[in-house]
């Protein structure tokens, strides 16, 4: 059982704080753009181990005048440099005597320092980092060098690159033991189990062993909420898979022309699998319905995963794309239309063949068996529609291709509430990077298979807790390697 302490460094205003709150999932300290916000250290409790082990960090006050510091500390043995640090700097230079008491600390206390740079600029515009490298040498404990503020998302080898710059720029200081990609804005638990990792592999004997126990167990917590994460996407796209909207049968009589070419219309809509949108109709009506359930569900599931990852923000309203294509309309064609409509219905049977020869199964191929689609006439074509289609009720439900692409949006909100550093305040919707979009593409669609079979096993659409529960279970495992494999494929460096 041991207590190991990380200590954050950096210049100042490089983002110590920010980076705190996001590992630390708290509100700790001062957030703002101006140098020395912190003046003080303050060390937080990280986490601690089955074992009783636990990890602290500390973040202290920027480096100013690194110079000047560098100079003080040295001097720190002699009665000149006792009363410069100790009497005139607390009196005239504030900032000065504080990075004093930090250093001190980190000195004292610290296991391992983490040396935060901007990774922003090139290593050679950093001019603070060689007399910075002279006070953490002073300080004789090992760093990691943890690049922030490294921007939008890009990627792998784009990343690979900026630190490959970097490691060679520091490369002349042995007391560096690793360069990390490290960004306050935009880490990933992934970032997080690798920096514990090599804090591990930069100790040594019992204090090298607490590490291990305490990484493994900050492993076991990303995972288990990793998973309830998935729980979460995978009951929202069960709920998806299973909805439904009924839609209410128009009203009209036999001389009602309207509402004839508006059956015609849906009866076409209803032969090719999907409901015409906007036209006022009951079906656009039910389309509506089925999408506002869609996102006030959305928004809730959303909500949940900004708190299960230690954020604040409410989801706001997401704006759904109200295509034809996301939808499968089970309509009821009414049966007293159907004899004036019947040249029509006899065209579009036509279009149903070709749909079954292809393997839509629109209908169900058992309709035109020994030949007795040609025999039903307009009439019978409306009652097998109604038998086939949903037994009396027409209803509208997400297509197949909707939920593909629900699965795809689902796996881009993961990710933008798994990157987001707490240091940002509340967490808020912004478009996702380029190469997010890229990897769950890719991912999705090698999972196709496995996500269709998922969705094709939900059964009848009866929207109860259990069906939804069900399809949940069948889901969660698929949409669990998808996710891992797209976090891999940004970051093939944790593989381990």
């Amino acid at each position: 059982m041991a207590t190991l302490t990380l200590s954050l460094v950096s210049h100042t205003n490089a983002g110590k704080t920010t980076l705190a709150r996001t590992l630390l999932r708290q509100d700790v300290g001062e957030v703002r753009d101006a140098p020395h916000v912190t003046e003080f250290a303050s060390t937080h409790e990280l986490i601690t181990s089955p074992e009783g082990d636990r990890l602290c960090l500390s973040d202290t006050p920027g480096f100013g005048d690194s110079a000047r510091l560098v100079r003080r500390l040295e001097q720190q043995g002699t009665p000149l440099g006792w009363l410069l640090s100790q009497v005139w700097d607390r009196w005239r230079d504030r900032p000065l005597w504080a990075s004093q008491q930090a250093l001190r600390h980190v000195q004292a206390d610290s296991d391992v320092v983490l040396y935060l740079v901007n990774a922003a600029e090139s290593p050679a515009a950093a001019g603070y980092v060689q007399p910075e490298m002279r006070l953490l040498a002073w300080v004789g404990k090992p760093v990691l060098v943890l690049l922030n503020q490294l921007g939008v998302p890009r990627s792998a080898a784009e990343e690979a690159a900026d630190v490959a710059a970097w490691r060679e720029h520091l490369a002349r200081w042995p007391l560096v033991h690793a360069v990390l990609p490290l960004d306050a804005f935009a880490r990933c638990w992934v970032h997080e189990a690798t920096l514990l990792a090599t804090v591990q592999a930069a100790l040594q004997g019992e204090a090298a062993a607490a590490m291990a126990r305490l990484a493994a167990a900050w492993a076991t917590q990303g995972e288990a909420r990793f998973a309830q994460a998935m729980a979460l996407l995978a009951g929202c796209l069960a709920r998806a898979a299973l909805a439904r909207q009924d839609v209410p049968e128009a009203s009209g009589g036999l001389t009602d022309w309207g509402g004839h070419l508006r059956s015609l219309r849906r009866v076409g809509s209803a032969l090719a699998g999907r409901p015409p949108a906007g036209d006022g109709s009951p079906a656009a009506a039910a389309q509506q319905a089925l999408l506002q359930g869609f996102e006030s569900d959305l928004q809730a599931c959303t909500t949940a995963l900004v708190a299960l990852h230690g954020l604040h923000g409410q989801a706001r309203e997401e704006a759904l794309a109200r295509l034809d294509s996301a939808f499968t309309l089970r309509e009821k064609v009414p049966e007293g239309r159907a004899a004036i409509l019947g040249g029509a219905v006899t065209g579009a049977v036509a279009g149903l063949k070709a749909d079954i020869v292809s393997g839509g199964l629109t209908l169900g191929g058992g309709l035109l068996a020994g030949g007795l689609l040609g025999a039903l006439g307009a009439a019978g074509v409306a009652r097998g529609i109604n038998i086939v289609r949903g037994t009396g009720q027409s209803w509208v439900a997400f297509s197949d291709a909707a939920l593909a692409e629900a699965s795809q949006a689902a796996v881009l909100r993961y990710l933008a509430v798994a990157h987001f550093g707490r240091g940002r305040g509340d967490w808020a919707q912004t478009a996702a990077p380029l190469v997010w979009q890229t990897a769950v593409a890719a991912a999705v669609q090698r999972h196709h298979e496995a996500l269709r079979a998922a969705f094709r096993a939900r059964g009848p659409r009866t929207g109860s807790p259990d069906d939804a529960a069900a399809l949940q279970a069948a889901l969660q495992p698929a949409l669990d390697r998808l996710v891992r494999e797209v976090l891999l494929a940004l970051y093939p460096a944790a593989s381990a």
